[in-house]
């Protein structure tokens, strides 16, 4: 059986917190070596040439980008595939609408009621701004605030909460069986 390795691009610290936690040991199931690698201060030159690199042996890769202000996400799957030349749309993910919408999209009514925060049913359009718009006073940081999400993250909760999480989910059951 050939050696499997798999590249997730991240845009940020944010991302690969989560990623780490919830996401790459799903991976871990089915390939040999799973790499999480940021992208978001790295020169475009850099990126492409690590795609070909990948691409070259035979390796796979998943691109994560944010919504962020795209008017859908085939519109910002374009402009993401235009923007790194060896970049397939089929390997892009788009989180609806950033990564704190994820995080927030976990969190259960009691989960929500142990961390200090009101529930959130629908986290698609939540913004950055509106995440440390809520982080409440006890918590040093937001980098604290989600470490303590993380520890009562609902993965179900999630799945109902955050439509590009549960249609991420799936694609990663399909891939990881």
């Amino acid at each position: 059986m050939a050696y499997r390795m798999l590249f997730i691009f991240l845009e940020g610290d944010d991302d690969e917190r989560f990623f780490d936690r919830f996401i790459k040991p799903m991976y871990e199931q089915i390939y040999d070596h799973v790499q999480l690698w940021k992208y978001a201060q790295i020169k475009k030159q850099k990126v492409n040439g690590f795609l070909r690199s990948i691409n070259a042996m035979q390796a796979e890769y998943l691109f994560v980008f944010d919504m962020d202000e795209s008017p859908c996400v085939t519109d910002k799957k374009e402009r993401c595939a235009s923007e790194f030349e060896k970049l397939s749309e089929d390997r892009i993910l788009i989180v609806c609408r950033e990564i704190e919408s994820w995080y927030l999209a976990g969190l259960n009514d009691e989960g929500c009621s142990q961390i200090g925060i009101p529930p959130s049913y629908n986290t698609d359009r939540m913004s950055k701004e509106h995440f440390d718009g809520i982080v409440p006073p006890k918590f040093v940081s937001r980098i604290d605030f989600m470490q303590e999400i993380m520890k009562v993250f609902d993965q179900n909760t999630a799945l109902t909460r955050n439509a590009s999480f549960g249609y991420f989910m799936q694609k990663c059951k399909r891939e990881t069986r």
